[in-house]
């Protein structure tokens, strides 16, 4: 099947009568959409109403079993992503999908690489790269590996790979989830400059602030089907968007009263690491001196109970290594103490046991056992302890009994505590984790994007549940790229810039833009911290 076979129509893509179940469930049903060319369409839904089963269907990861989808005017029937790039559309995943080792280069012509005598012509590749950069204001320097790049010089790789391979219709699958403002405002300005340049984007997010920033169309999915589909002018606000997708208002992260305490949960002290792992007898100075880049350059602080540390920054500045020191997954220098207690020579194991809560990044790497029931991902993590464990034994029975009580108190959407948690949507994954990491009465919790890639109404669900840990006494460490989410939930705020802490703001008279220009270096920090 190829593109220049499709005559050119005024809509980019025409999706009649789509329904697509699954055993138990039907994820999509009678979905109807009409994409215009040239236009930023964005999707919006709750999570588990069906919008990634519709894109996926898009980009031909999956059949439908019923219905039509056009593209250009074409009847097309997708039997692959091949089948999908051939007439023209490309997806740009949540997740980005680069290889750290390769170039710029190396990535755009993985798997299309133009050829010469046999061999890779690099030139011809180059000077591709080059003009769709300048064609389309992406400008990556195509020589550059791709770990030194940020994240989103990173994002734009992943446009120009699409690009490369011929995409006039893009689906961007939640594309400002990891940016920071002035990143977002980059990446928008780059939409408009492709839309400007004739191609469709198809906008898949739950901002509803940036959808309606950037969508000249709104699609809303509710329960798998569309209840609404309008121009952007004939929606007034962020409030009546939300309603469409959830029959609520908008929430909001924000905390009213202190509740932070005198009493000192989690204190860490110079913890310090290079790049080449942990060297043993180091110190920052020998580390410095010898050429070695710090991911974590003698970080320090502490969360009292009832206290919320939020830290702010760009992926990649060394929160990652900050959370796995913490949770004793990467030696470091430095100690950790957790009430008093220094547990800087303790396993993950004894840690967990000793009260550390732990709400990963990354949900489906970290922390579920995606083959796995509901109830076997409840013990996960804490199979030494109550309700877990009877003797040497996992207690099945009561096991299942907590999953049901997590279900049921943290509005977990499934059909029961034997369903396999790759059944369930990204919010309702997210919500039995935090149901998990609550139990058992967590002394302290680390909670890494703990709103990532889900809808609004799960963000208000899991707000609230943080909301009532740090009431009860909670001390939280929150990492986020939402700055909003920081702002609002924090009672401190860190910024760690190159694997350092570079200052302490109030959440009380910061703004996203202001808290964004520190994490990428164009403030420098003057606060006393």
């Amino acid at each position: 099947m190829s593109s220049d076979t499709l005559a050119p129509a005024t809509t980019a893509v025409e999706l009649t009568g789509i329904t697509k179940r699954f055993p138990g469930v039907v994820a999509n049903h009678d979905i109807r959409i009409a994409v215009e060319a040239g236009t930023v369409h964005a999707i919006c839904g709750e999570n588990g109403a069906g919008k990634s089963t519709l894109m996926k269907i898009l980009y031909g990861m999956q059949k439908p079993d019923e219905g039509q989808i056009r593209v250009n005017g074409a009847d097309v029937s997708f039997r692959s992503p091949s089948d999908a790039i051939d007439v023209g559309i490309g997806m740009v995943h949540q997740h980005f999908m680069l290889a750290d080792n390769l170039t710029v280069l190396e990535n755009i012509v993985l798997g299309a690489e133009p050829k010469k005598a046999g061999t890779l012509d690099t030139a011809a590749a180059r000077a591709r790269i080059l003009k769709l950069g300048e064609d389309h204001g992406l400008h990556v320097d195509p020589d550059r590996l791709v770990e030194e790049l940020g994240v989103g010089d990173r994002q734009r790789v992943e446009i120009l790979k699409v690009l490369y391979r011929g995409a006039r219709i893009l689906i961007l699958d939640e594309p400002t989830a990891v940016l920071v403002p002035q990143e977002v405002e980059e990446l928008f300005d780059n939409l408009r400059e492709l839309k400007a340049d004739g191609l469709t984007v198809i906008f898949i997010s739950h901002k509803l602030d940036e959808v309606l920033s950037i969508a000249d169309a709104i699609t809303v999915i509710r329960r798998g089907t569309t209840v609404a589909s309008l121009p952007r002018s004939e929606i007034a606000s962020a409030r009546q968007l939300a309603e469409l997708m959830v029959g609520s208002e908008l929430p909001t992260p924000e905390i009213r009263e202190s509740t932070v305490t005198d009493r000192v949960a989690l204190q860490v002290s110079g913890l310090t690491l290079g790049a080449g792992g942990y060297v043993p007898n180091a110190t920052p100075e020998s580390l410095r001196a010898a050429g070695v880049r710090l991911l974590l350059d003698e970080v320090s602080f502490e969360i009292r109970k009832g206290e919320i540390l939020g830290i702010a920054g760009v992926e990649g500045n060394g929160q990652s290594e900050l959370i796995e020191a913490i949770m004793g997954m990467r030696q470091t220098h430095g100690t950790v103490t957790l009430d008093g207690q220094d547990i800087s020579g303790w396993s993950t194991l004894k840690r967990r046991e000793s009260g550390i809560g732990y709400i990963p990044e990354d949900r489906h790497r970290q922390g579920l056992l995606l083959e796995a029931s509901l109830w076997e991902n409840r013990v996960l993590g804490h199979q030494t302890r109550k309700p877990a464990r009877k003797g040497i034994w996992i207690n099945r029975r009561k096991a299942k009994a907590d999953t049901a009580r997590i279900i049921d108190q943290y509005d977990v959407r499934t059909p029961g505590v034997d369903t396999l948690a790759l059944a369930l949507s990204g919010g309702n994954q997210q919500k039995l984790i935090i149901g998990r990491e609550m139990s058992g009465a967590p002394a302290f919790l680390i909670a890494a994007h703990p709103t990532r890639g889900v809808d609004v109404g799960a963000q208000a669900a899991i707000w609230d549940h943080l909301r009532h840990a740090r009431a009860a006494g909670l001390a939280v460490l929150l990492i986020s790229a939402d700055l909003d989410e920081l702002i609002g939930l924090s009672d401190t705020l860190r910024v760690i810039y190159r694997g350092s802490l570079v200052a302490q703001l109030d959440p009380a008279d910061v703004t996203p833009e202001t808290l964004g220009g520190y994490m990428t270096g164009a403030i420098a920090a003057t606060e006393e911290m």
